[in-house]
């Protein structure tokens, strides 16, 4: 993918000139962030909406991110693959997943939602089955909460199915959502702020992962935090 010379990742957008907010109320959680190419940043450069976390809000990160693998577990670096093999030493207080594009794009089954909560249960060769298992390893492994996040809108049929799948997923087990694609003012922007914030229907820019993505993930993670505080009280 070429990247270079892309308006929406000019210097004036770089990770060093992000200044730092003191007062996040993201500031030292520990987050691990699980995904395909879009969490990775793969047209910004490598740089994502978590690296600006890191900078502007002090979220201690784990990003494991590798392009074009998918939620659904047929494959060594699926997601769940490589969600069994993370290792935050001292815990977690999110895990952060991406609602992967790859699992439309390549006509991965959708499967349905199971009536289950235990991990073993779960059919992780379908769409479902494996969003589930990441939830439910999560709170068996770490005790955390998890939020997934999908992409904003584009012309997918499969990945509008995914959505509404997920959307089932979250009234059953209280999951946080950051839901780019249904939110109307997330999809609003105009042609030429799309053509600076995105390289192609999927993939950001730098400019479209600091002004674009990272408010939506800034109060969807502190709404997250927000929450586990009040259930811990």
């Amino acid at each position: 993918m070429k990247t270079a010379g892309l308006p929406g990742n000019a210097e004036r957008y770089s990770l060093e000139n992000v200044e730092s907010d003191e007062a996040s109320p993201l500031r030292g959680r520990r987050i691990a962030f699980l995904g395909s190419s879009v969490t990775y940043g793969a047209a910004a450069q490598g740089t994502s909406f978590v690296d600006y976390l890191v900078k502007k809000d002090g979220v201690v990160a784990t990003k494991d991110a590798v392009s074009g693998t998918t939620l659904v577990d047929d494959a060594p670096d699926s997601y769940l693959s490589r969600l069994r093999n993370l290792e935050p030493g001292e815990g977690l207080d999110l895990l952060v997943c991406q609602l992967s594009t790859n699992d439309a794009s390549q006509g991965k089954e959708l499967g349905e939602v199971s009536t289950s909560f235990a991990a073993e249960d779960f059919d992780t060769g379908t769409v479902a089955g494996a969003i589930e298992y990441v939830i439910a390893y999560a709170r068996d492994t770490w005790g955390c909460p998890v939020v997934f996040y999908t992409s904003p809108r584009y012309d997918s049929e499969r990945y509008r199915q995914m959505v509404d799948l997920l959307a089932q997923v979250q009234a059953k087990w209280g999951i946080q959502v950051i839901d780019m694609w249904d939110d109307d003012s997330c999809n609003s922007i105009g042609d030429e702020q799309r053509s600076l914030y995105m390289a192609d229907d999927i993939h950001p820019t730098k400019a479209g992962y600091l002004e674009w993505w990272l408010p939506y993930f800034e109060d969807g993670l502190e709404e997250a935090v927000g929450e586990q505080e009040t259930g811990d009280a």
